[in-house]
């Protein structure tokens, strides 16, 4: 398998809030990250806008992000910064 990643992932189980749309929140888990993005699991991807703020649990870090695929219940970002 060809790795595409510019930056080695470490696997997480982090708590997450993707927030879009002038207050709205969706919830998620992060899956595994490393300096550039993240993988995210979702209860479904459907409805989740291309550009939104992910915001990672307890430490309430917030960072941009642009998603970059989608499958069933995770979709990956790459960060914005």
């Amino acid at each position: 398998m060809d790795e595409h990643r510019t930056a080695p992932r470490r696997r997480l189980l982090k708590a997450g809030r993707i927030l879009f749309g002038g207050g709205a929140t969706i919830d998620c888990t992060v899956r595994n990250l490393s300096e550039t993005g993240a993988a995210l699991e979702v209860s479904s991807p459907v409805g989740i806008p291309e550009r939104f703020t992910l915001v990672i649990e307890p430490d309430h870090i917030h960072v941009p992000c642009r998603v970059v695929w989608r499958k069933e219940t995770r979709i990956g970002v790459h960060f914005e910064v």
